[in-house]
């Protein structure tokens, strides 16, 4: 048989005596199985166009499946872990690797109109599956290949979807069709989704009991319903590595009661989330010889090891320190940083002491360790729905004072996140910075939860009403801002308008100056986050609605009725400013 282009790279292993077979998908594509073991499939029809393939071999072994589209009308390639970069990559290019602590299989290329051309999905979302995608430069098709370790009754299962749906529609079915293969997952707390304080930018290290109470007073009053206390609290280091971490004793500088400390801000009314560095023992640790025993590796530039989650022994260490915030210190949650960073290459053999084979379940053990009636903050790049069960919230990774990047980030985020809550990476700007300039981070991740961290108490008074204004309608529409149906636009130009949508409302980010469809009847609101103050309604209902424009500080610049014929229609919303249409 022709197998699909390029389904063999020449430094790539090849297994031995591998078999291959076509599978006709009835979707006008075909998968070109391969695998060293005989193969059996189904092919089930969930929807017009999509279909979940599984491919079982009668023994263990690794079973890859290629397929390929004609690259035509197309415009990005989506990905999990694509960031900032939605190009057309080559095909030759590293295959990626998603496994439970880092990435997901999912991928979407995306065509003209923003529809999805092809989308696809890998079912196995805890053990590694490797991927490739790319242009095959000597046909011009757009190749795609998924593979991992397979077996009798656990063989590689892949949903496709050339529905030519919007790409953002075709994701979050995919979102949906992962959470029907998974454990049951625990509804997401209210507070999970308002704004929040984090003191990462506001205080990097130097964190303090006293300092974050001075903060927790100011956040409630803004809207903010939990405080996230970062790196600083362990150790009275402030070098900004992690020889010191590990051990998660309060510094008794500054934390001397961490207990009293941190019913005092919680009687301000936020819930209280503590920082940890998971995977590290640093070198400056009496722990540090106990842990050389069961490590995966050396940071040599973080001055710390990871140590290996396959032993029970670390899983309990581990799970012990973190429980310890809850069960006797009153925090409400657990922000858990670096898991990404258990995905060791080629890590080394077990001890005798471990219980499992793959870090993969040695790292989902660990986490079924922690109490499950707290809130969980994780992060990209470990985006994985077999994190699920055990998070409540996923936030953007460090960007900090990048609006665009931030946008992105959290509307990638927004595409898979399924039920978690999506929070933005932390808010910071200049003393200096202006109120409009303000708005506009906020108005960037209008469709994430904002976390701020600046200090609350050395504002302006405009910068303070900016803030007001903005987490006020974070709050009042967070319904319809994380629950709606979420339409981002363009994702080759970094979604530079975003739509959602719920009853009768609707509400849209415009962060380039691009026309914005006005329904014909319900709310409007358009949030300019824009150098240009011209927003174009686009009108294809006439009739009559009621304008109202607000600057960034929430302050009404303008009311009355207009008129509104088929067409496009200009009106003038402030940089960090807000358009309410009523129809």
């Amino acid at each position: 048989m022709t197998t699909a282009p390029g389904i063999w790279q020449p430094h790539d292993s090849e297994p031995a005596e591998r078999r291959e077979v076509s599978v006709p998908t009835g979707l006008g594509v075909t998968l070109e199985v391969s695998a060293a073991a005989e193969l059996a499939w189904t092919v089930t029809e969930l929807a017009d166009g999509v279909a979940e393939v599984e491919i079982t071999p009668d023994r263990p072994t690794v079973v890859r499946a290629a397929w390929r589209v004609p690259c035509v009308d197309v415009t990005a390639f989506w990905a999990a872990d694509g960031g900032e970069h939605r190009g057309l990559p080559p095909f030759w290019r590293k295959p990626r690797t998603a496994a439970l602590e880092k990435n997901a299989p999912v991928g979407c290329l995306v065509g003209a109109g923003d529809v999805a051309v092809c989308t696809y999905a890998v079912g196995e979302v805890v053990r590694p599956v490797r991927t490739r995608t790319g242009v095959v430069e000597e046909t011009g098709d757009f190749g795609f290949w998924a593979e991992h370790d397979a077996a009798p009754g656990a063989g590689l299962v892949l949903r496709l979807d050339l529905s030519r749906r919007p790409f953002a529609t075709t994701l979050a079915d995919v979102a949906a069709w992962w959470r029907t293969r998974a454990e049951p997952v625990p509804d997401v707390p209210r507070v999970a989704r308002m704004p929040a304080y984090s003191t990462w930018y506001a205080m990097q290290q130097h964190v303090d009991a006293a300092g974050v109470e001075r903060q927790a007073g100011p956040a409630a009053a803004l809207g903010c319903e939990m405080i996230i206390v970062d790196d600083g609290w362990h150790s009275d280091d402030r070098g900004r590595g992690y020889g010191y971490v590990g051990e998660w004793e309060p510094s008794a500088a500054a934390f001397p009661d961490i207990s009293r400390h941190v019913a005092r801000v919680r009687d301000e009314g936020p819930a209280y989330l503590l920082w940890y560095a998971l995977p590290f023992v640093g070198r400056h640790t009496a722990l540090w010889d106990r842990v050389q025993p069961y490590t995966l590796a050396y940071k040599e530039h973080m001055n710390a090891v990871i140590v290996d989650p396959r032993h029970p022994y670390v899983r309990e260490l581990l799970a012990g320190h973190l429980s310890r915030a809850v069960q006797e210190w009153g925090m409400d949650g657990l922000k858990i940083d670096f898991i990404d960073q258990f995905a060791v290459d080629d890590p080394p053999a077990p001890g005798p002491e471990a219980d499992c084979e793959t870090v993969n379940e040695g790292v989902r053990r660990l986490l079924a360790l922690l109490p499950r009636e707290c809130l969980v903050e994780l992060r990209q790049p470990y985006v994985s729905p077999g994190l699920w069960p055990y998070a409540t919230m996923i936030r953007a990774s460090d960007c900090p004072l990048s609006p665009a990047h931030n946008r992105q980030r959290t509307v990638d985020l927004r595409l898979i996140a399924g039920p978690l809550a999506v929070h933005a990476d932390m808010l910071m700007w200049h003393p200096s910075e202006s109120p409009e300039r303000v708005a506009a981070q906020l108005v960037n991740v209008l469709f994430a939860v904002p976390q701020i961290s600046v200090d609350l108490t050395a504002q302006t008074p405009e910068q303070t009403e900016t803030l007001r204004f903005w987490l006020a309608f974070f709050r009042e529409h967070a319904d319809v801002l994380q629950h709606g149906d979420f339409q981002p636009a363009r994702p080759d130009l970094g979604y530079p308008q975003v739509t959602a949508s719920g009853g009768d409302q609707v509400i849209t980010a415009c962060y380039a100056p691009l026309p914005v469809e006005a329904p014909a009847a319900g709310t409007l609101w358009v949030a300019n986050a824009d150098a240009s103050t011209e927003v174009l309604l686009r009108v294809r209902t006439p009739g009559t609605a009621d304008a109202t424009v607000f600057d960034c500080r929430g302050r009404t610049v303008s009311s009355g009725p207009v008129s509104l014929s088929p067409g496009l229609h200009p009106v003038t919303v402030p940089t960090g400013g807000l358009l309410r249409l009523d129809r």
